[in-house]
């Protein structure tokens, strides 16, 4: 059942151990081979779902040798941290333009979509993109 040999000593082990531990545990309801038959096969399960699991576990890891694109901790800091305020700028603009900044710039909406989406004319939703980013600059700038 386990194809190997030491591993079916190891459940033969296992399983003379669990008699032991559970042989209080059989009610006589079916026959004692019956019984320990189960428990040898589940025994078996148990050791060849261990052997699958540390097999999975310690197969060995390829060396990655691509160059890592975020390496820099002081930029990855530095991006966070602008993230952060220009998050605190957005919400400081008025919801429609930070909602068209937004769309437009982070999204790359079309300013067509942007108006189907929220039901303003094209020219508003580009002149709220116009204003949304001279407040955003005056903002991240100060």
């Amino acid at each position: 059942m386990l194809g190997d040999p030491e591993d079916a000593h190891d459940a033969a082990q296992e399983a003379l151990v669990k008699l032991v531990q559970r042989i209080g545990q059989f009610r006589g309801q079916s026959a004692f081979a019956t019984w320990l038959h189960r428990l040898v096969v589940n025994t078996c399960k148990d050791v060849a779902q261990a052997r699958w699991t540390s097999a999975r576990r310690t197969e060995p890891l390829l060396e990655d040798v691509r160059v890592a694109t975020d390496g820099d901790p002081a930029r990855a800091l530095h991006a966070a941290e602008t993230r952060r305020e220009l998050g605190r700028c957005l919400a400081d603009l008025p919801q429609a333009q930070a909602t068209v900044v937004a769309l437009k710039d982070a999204f790359d909406v079309s300013f067509e979509e942007i108006s189907e989406a929220t039901g303003m004319p094209v020219g508003t939703a580009k002149c709220y993109a116009h204003r949304g980013r001279n407040g955003l600059r005056a903002r991240l700038s100060a």
